[in-house]
């Protein structure tokens, strides 16, 4: 099993990287943001994931080991494989993922190019119960309102560059300390001054 890869950037497309490890290319398949966020020649990290078919060896890699185990669970659900599973985190961020799976709402799955109704609701089931290991480190949100505000600036700051788990992190800080009303410029406000000048890239995995 290879389940993570250090090594150097030589190629780049959309939705995959080949890493330089040792002068053996890797081929993985990522998300979309994780793809925007190297250059080549970067030296990276990803935590990965060996997909074995009958026809194809296919490895898949994320920034952060809870990513890395959010995939796990998806493609243990019925009717998801990793392609898919890729899919839905490329579109939700994992607090996304688990405030939609504790709401028992199906509809971030079903927006998920793919994903059709009853594997969007197969998502939610069988998911339930699951997610807290992955996310156990992170503060519950204190309401869902709340909780929505703060997926919306982490994904904010994970657009900015930043990965998710600096983001969380930096997220949970402001709000915890917050004093006026929450709204996500505010929060977005105070956790870019949290992380200070540091570039995104300087915080990553």
């Amino acid at each position: 099993m290879i389940s993570s890869l250090r090594g150097s950037v030589l190629h780049l497309e959309p939705d995959s990287v080949v890493i330089d490890v040792g002068g053996v290319g890797f081929s993985v398949a990522v998300t979309p943001d994780i793809a925007r966020s190297f250059h080549v020649g970067d030296e990276i990290v990803l935590h990965t994931n060996l997909v074995v078919r009958e026809d194809a060896l296919a490895l898949f890699g994320f920034e952060t080991r809870e990513q890395l185990s959010v995939f796990l669970l998806l493609i243990g659900v019925t009717g998801v494989g990793p392609k898919s599973a890729l899919g839905v985190l490329s579109a939700l961020s994992v607090v996304q993922i688990a405030e939609a799976v504790t709401a028992e709402d199906d509809a971030p799955f079903r927006r998920v190019s793919g994903i059709g109704p009853k594997t969007a609701k197969l998502i939610v089931v069988q998911l339930s119960g699951k997610m807290h290991a992955v996310t156990s480190a992170q503060p519950p949100a204190a309401s869902s309102a709340g909780g929505t505000l703060s997926a919306q600036v982490v994904a904010a700051l994970t657009a900015l560059g930043w990965s998710e788990r600096v983001a969380v992190d930096a997220v949970a800080q402001v709000t915890a300390h917050a004093d006026a009303p929450a709204t996500v410029p505010g929060l977005l406000k105070l956790a870019l001054l949290q992380l200070g000048p540091a570039r995104p890239e300087q915080s990553g995995v």
